[in-house]
């Protein structure tokens, strides 16, 4: 059952622990990294076969799987991803960042080129659990940037085949490659590149604790996104709401994962007691009962505050990756919101239609990361590169103002690079 604490009469520790740690893979995660930079794809095969079952005689999708796997899918489930690609596509666009140049003063000009990254990797969990969410949600930022190559990584079933709606998706939002890899060892090709997967400048997309492991240890030799931990919720709800809503919006999170995490924070103990029986009758009656059950015992928590200003301190300072704002009036508290990774705004907004369907990005910071991360966005899929241009006489204006400055930091070659030019006028 859900713990049910009273802000201010229990210790802060018990209000803002984040659960168990998760198993140290790191030593697992460093040998298959080794074996896939010294073996390329044989490793590739051999890890399938051991990890998947499956025994592969290519590591790539072929085009005629792709269409295959299109076609399998049933119509309506794939008008609904081309309905969330396209809610996607118009929210990201808004994102795009020009270049610009100033060029205010007499013999200089100054400014910033942004680039597309040449070539990205998306990892996307597979096997038995498929998210074509995933898919739309890191490829379509990457496509709108102008990535020029966009490749996935997933793991194969048994049967060798990639589930029919990571296909689908990945062919809706115009990913160029996709291979059959999965786990750290997919994360590893992907970071050195084998005989067949490409190497690749970034890697995004969420994972088990074997590609995070894999990501923080590849990191610098390729970007990454983020580490990311458990899924997380917060709702921050007020005395009116319907405990059954508040209830179903925790186990969207809870499901997930056993080290999920699911938090209220409201004004009511009323209400606090009547989410706790609501996620009892509904637990049961879940497909991933046993996983939300433990989450739920393990990681939940209802905190009863004084009121919603409380509420939402406490909520800055978990910093959810997900936060539901379940009130009348959401917009008057938005403000005041410092730390989430997205925000749902009202009663009539759960945070499933972000994970599948509103726009905005499902790749969120975890762990309290968001109090200085942001989601992923097509800023993830560009990089800035800064210029600067300055005339003969615009220098002669400056620069024994840049010696000065060199030599305070002791830096003399600094401070000659720029006099040199001057001195045969001295």
């Amino acid at each position: 059952m859900i713990k049910i604490l009273k802000y201010g009469e229990v210790l802060n520790s018990e209000i803002f622990n984040r659960g168990t740690a998760s198993t140290d893979v790191s030593g697992i995660v460093a040998d298959i990294i080794e074996n896939v930079k010294a073996n390329g794809d044989k490793a590739l095969f051999e890890y399938c076969e051991k990890f998947d079952k499956a025994k592969l005689s290519s590591l790539e999708v072929t085009e005629a799987e792709i269409d295959e796997a299109f076609n399998s899918v049933e119509p309506k489930f794939l008008e609904i991803i081309q309905k969330a690609a396209e809610n996607i596509r118009n929210f990201h666009s808004k994102q795009v960042r020009n270049s610009f140049i100033i060029s205010e003063q007499d013999g200089i000009v100054t400014g910033q080129k942004v680039t597309p990254i040449e070539k990205v990797g998306l990892y996307v969990p597979g096997g038995t659990a498929a998210y074509p969410s995933t898919v739309l949600m890191d490829s379509i930022p990457a496509k709108i940037a102008g990535c020029k190559e966009i490749c996935i990584t997933t793991p194969p079933s048994a049967d060798g085949k990639v589930n029919p709606v990571i296909l689908a998706a990945a062919k809706i939002a115009g990913v160029d490659r996709i291979f059959k890899v999965g786990g750290a060892q997919a994360v590893a090709a992907l970071s050195y590149g084998t005989e067949t997967v490409p190497k690749v400048d970034k890697i995004v997309g969420p994972g088990n604790a074997f590609v995070a492991e894999a990501k923080r240890q590849v990191f610098g030799m390729v970007s990454i996104d983020m580490i990311a931990g458990p899924s997380e919720i917060l709702v921050v709800a007020d005395s009116t709401c319907n405990p059954e809503f508040v209830a179903a919006d925790l186990l969207s999170q809870a499901e997930h994962d056993k080290m999920a995490s699911a938090v209220l924070v409201c004004d009511s103990m009323d209400l606090a007691n009547a989410v706790s029986d609501a996620l009892e009758r509904q637990i049961p009656k879940l497909l991933r009962s046993e996983i939300a059950r433990a989450s739920i015992d393990n990681n939940g928590k209802i905190i009863v505050a004084d009121d919603l200003l409380k509420a939402i301190d406490i909520a800055n300072e978990i910093a959810p990756e997900h936060l539901e704002l379940c009130m009348d009036n959401p917009f008057d508290y938005l403000d005041k919101v410092k730390h989430a990774g997205s925000i749902f705004m009202g009663k009539y907004c759960p945070e499933a239609l972000g994970d599948y369907y509103a726009g905005p990005n499902h790749t969120l910071p975890t762990s309290g990361t968001a109090r200085f991360s942001s989601p992923l966005s097509v800023d993830d899929f560009v990089k800035k590169t800064q210029y600067t241009y300055y005339t003969r006489d615009a220098l002669s204006r400056v620069y024994d103002e840049v010696a000065f400055f060199a030599e305070k930091e002791g830096l003399t070659a600094h401070a000659k690079s720029a006099t040199i030019r001057f001195e045969e006028e001295k």
